[in-house]
């Protein structure tokens, strides 16, 4: 899976934007920060354990990892690497 060609991070609307070729994908940054791929995460969501995330978190940073993005959040949750078929999946 390729990078998106524009990724835009609105940050008042709590949304990050991708384009790619078929179109453009919204994901709200507290639907990004409930689905993140790393291990601590994961193993919560697999154990049942449910986590609510605020409305009002947000992406600070956008790191690019070449297969994907390290998304960066207000609540100082970073651990996570979301690979392009992954956000896409989420969209």
């Amino acid at each position: 899976m390729s990078a998106p060609g524009e990724i835009r991070n609105v940050r008042g609307a709590g949304q990050l934007v991708l384009r790619w070729e078929d179109g453009e994908y919204r994901l709200s940054h507290a639907r990004l920060r409930g689905a993140c791929p790393c291990s601590q995460c994961r193993a919560a969501r697999l154990s049942g354990a449910i986590s609510v995330v605020p409305d009002d978190v947000r992406v600070e940073r956008i790191e690019p990892q070449g297969y994907g993005v390290q998304l960066v959040f207000s609540d100082g949750h970073e651990r996570g690497i979301y690979p392009w078929g992954y956000l896409r999946e989420l969209g």
